[in-house]
């Protein structure tokens, strides 16, 4: 079932970023000041990893990481699963449920990282599409 609307139409253009090295403690400072619930990690114009709120609790909290002392680099997700700008809103879903994930960094037709497009932008534009992501 394809929504007729682009990915380009809902994605956020500036989504919040950090370097790579940058302390778990800062990352999560960054969050809160900014209200977000992840973080992508960019290195030049490139996109390297994402963090997430659950991936401090899960990989650092838990273990007893110091936030000040770990870096972003050694929790976040490197293999990222990435949307192109044109596809479809219905394609983003189905990623994100096929993965289990709730973010997806987004490319233009050039391969070059444009933005960032989560669950909730899309549940904001598309409330009807709930259960398709649940």
């Amino acid at each position: 079932m394809k929504t007729g609307i682009p990915v380009e139409k809902v994605m956020t253009k500036n989504p919040v970023t950090v370097p790579p090295g940058t302390s778990l403690q800062k990352c999560a400072k960054v969050m809160s000041d900014k209200h977000v619930g992840s973080l992508l990690v960019k290195d030049g114009p490139g996109v390297v990893g994402i963090v997430t709120e659950q991936d401090i609790v899960r990989k650092a909290v838990i273990k007893d990481l110091s936030a000040s002392k770990t870096n972003v680099d050694d929790i976040m997700a490197m293999n990222l699963i990435v949307v192109k700008t044109s596809q479809d809103l219905a394609d983003a879903i189905q990623l994100m449920r096929a993965n289990n994930i709730r973010h997806l960094p987004v490319m233009d037709e050039r391969e070059q990282f444009v933005g960032f497009i989560t669950s909730k932008d899309i549940l904001r534009v598309q409330p009807e599409l709930f259960k398709l992501l649940a």
